[in-house]
């Protein structure tokens, strides 16, 4: 990101569709509160010309859903990246199955965008939800997850990585405002939980847990009974680093007062990398 900037913000954050927070005229009050260097969006559930958003600043970047108005990922940056990769390299389709029993292919829903820069990669992802019935619980914890891991370990082997998005699981009780009655349900399975844990024992570090401890720190909240004023929430939005990286990271926070979706943003701050 050139030598004179000696703190760097990196935001993501799942809109629920773009379109919707930019008519609220919340999309443009949030960058200029907060002036990200990178934002991270997930489920933009539109198409690059769907929406006029003039970003001056920024450099943009989408994957959008094969399917219009689903899912989708994007990538803002002030700084032009040295390249963008659309999904998983096309060798992840021929060692992982991404469809599911319904035929559903999670590798062409937008879910993953890639930008390389000089000293790192910064990925963000939008993990498939395993489904109320659990439908798609099989697929992510024997494939989408194994093969997201298996990804972030190979950019590695390059430089270290940054990884945000929704990964649609809390990793521990502390990460949800009701553990026992959500046990075994989707977001709060064993195997989504595992998945999560895979990151941390290859070497990733979760960066809000390097600051903060405890629950009632969420990120997403149901819209029923009236659960974000109540806090009654999920953290399910994440930061995660290369263990390299982790000298660099001078916080991690969660953004709860910024309104829009059901979900709020998350962010890190870093050194500048030299």
């Amino acid at each position: 990101m050139g030598s004179a900037v000696t703190q760097m913000k990196i935001y993501s954050w799942n809109v629920n569709g773009i379109r919707a927070v930019h008519k609220k005229g919340l999309f443009h009050s949030f960058l200029e509160a907060h002036e990200p260097d990178i934002l991270c969006l997930q489920e933009t559930k539109a198409e690059r010309g769907q929406i006029e958003i003039e970003l001056p600043n920024y450099r943009e970047y989408w994957n959008s859903a094969a399917k219009k108005g689903y899912s989708g990922t994007a990538i803002f940056s002030k700084g032009e990246p040295l390249s963008i990769l659309k999904g998983f390299p096309p060798e992840f389709a021929q060692r992982y199955t991404f469809a599911d029993e319904l035929r559903r292919d999670s590798a062409e829903e937008g879910r993953l965008i890639t930008a390389e820069f000089p000293n790192y990669y910064i990925v963000t992802v939008y993990t498939p939800n395993a489904k109320d019935d659990l439908s798609r619980l099989a697929l992510r914890h024997k494939h989408w997850d194994p093969a997201f891991l298996a990804y972030c370990k190979q950019l590695e082997l390059t430089k270290p990585v940054i990884f945000c998005g929704d990964l649609n699981v809390a990793h521990t009780e502390l990460d949800l405002a009701n553990p026992k009655p959500n046990r075994g349900k989707k977001g709060f399975t064993d195997q989504e939980r595992a998945g999560f844990q895979a990151f941390l024992e290859a070497g990733f570090v979760d960066t809000f847990r390097m600051f903060t401890q405890g629950n009632g720190h969420y990120s997403w909240w149901s819209n029923f009974a009236n659960s974000r004023a109540r806090n009654v929430g999920w953290r399910i939005d994440y930061f995660l680093v290369s263990g390299l990286l982790r000298g660099s990271v001078t916080g991690a926070q969660i953004h709860p007062a910024v309104l829009g979706s059901d979900h709020c943003p998350v962010s890190i701050t870093l050194k500048a990398l030299p």
